[in-house]
């Protein structure tokens, strides 16, 4: 779909974009072949897209060989895409909803244009339920990006950035201009994906918490944020003075399995 229709498409149905659900419709042509291409879909697969607006994707990820759901926060659009595309669609905050809604564990791939204001709580959770899908597909602000690929000791690294490398494979694609998109927004936009390994790690609702509270004051030292045992800590190679953004990834996932099996 490109500008030209999309906007004619908005005013044959009288929708008005809204800026609170950050909509901004991307409409090069070109760009949504590429973005297609990188799902690498197979027949039966089952495909999730979080934030369809009007449909620019949803139209070349629906198949007969496939099974796509749809979840749309906008009730107006929710309803624009379950009656002229005819996919699932589930008219809700994406954040909001239970795992058993979606049937989250079901999902080979997932896609999404996230807004930068939910882009942290709608990714986590994709990141901790999604747990059998092989290839997830994003866009995002690109300036949001060094949240998702820095590493320790650095000032962005967090409990988004860990989750991401524990999942799988990052690999930053292309970037997509403001024109590309309608309304035009003032930012630019990256097109990346995250394709899990044969030994990528199972994420669950723990492990985000146990992150959340080593980070909840990140000055300060891991041992006075979390309850882990300093014997645990030192034999990773860690001081009892080590602050949660020192530690790796993998070693922060191996801290909580410890504690986990110590209880």
């Amino acid at each position: 779909m490109n500008r030209s229709e999309l906007i004619r498409l908005t005013e044959e149905i009288g929708f008005l974009p809204e800026s609170r659900f950050g909509q901004n419709f991307l409409c090069d042509e070109a760009s949504i072949s590429r973005i297609i291409g990188l799902c690498g879909i197979k027949p039966g697969d089952k495909i999730l897209e979080i934030g369809p607006g009007l449909g620019s994707l949803t139209r070349e990820l629906v198949s007969d060989d496939t099974d796509l759901t749809c979840v749309e926060i906008d009730k107006r659009l929710a309803g624009y895409i379950s009656s002229s595309i005819g996919c699932r669609v589930i008219a809700s905050d994406y954040t909001r909803l239970d795992p058993s809604d979606y049937d989250a564990s079901s999902y080979d791939v997932a896609v999404s244009n996230i807004p930068y204001y939910v882009m942290t709580p709608i990714m986590k959770k994709m990141l901790s339920e999604l747990r059998n899908a092989r290839k997830l597909v994003l866009m995002v602000e690109k300036e949001a990006l060094q949240r998702i690929i820095c590493r320790p000791c650095t000032k962005q690294y967090g409990p988004l950035s860990i989750l991401c490398e524990l999942w799988g494979e990052i690999e930053i694609v292309f970037d997509l201009p403001g024109k590309y998109y309608y309304p035009v927004p003032k930012t630019q936009s990256t097109v990346f994906t995250i394709t899990r390994g044969e030994n990528a790690c199972k994420i669950d609702e723990g492990f985000v918490s146990f992150l959340e509270k080593c980070f909840a004051q990140r000055r300060k030292k891991l041992l006075n944020n979390v309850q882990v045992n300093r014997e645990l800590l030192e034999g990773l190679g860690y001081n009892e003075n080590s602050r949660a953004e020192e530690i790796a990834a993998f070693d922060l996932l191996k801290l909580y399995s410890d504690i986990i099996l110590s209880v």
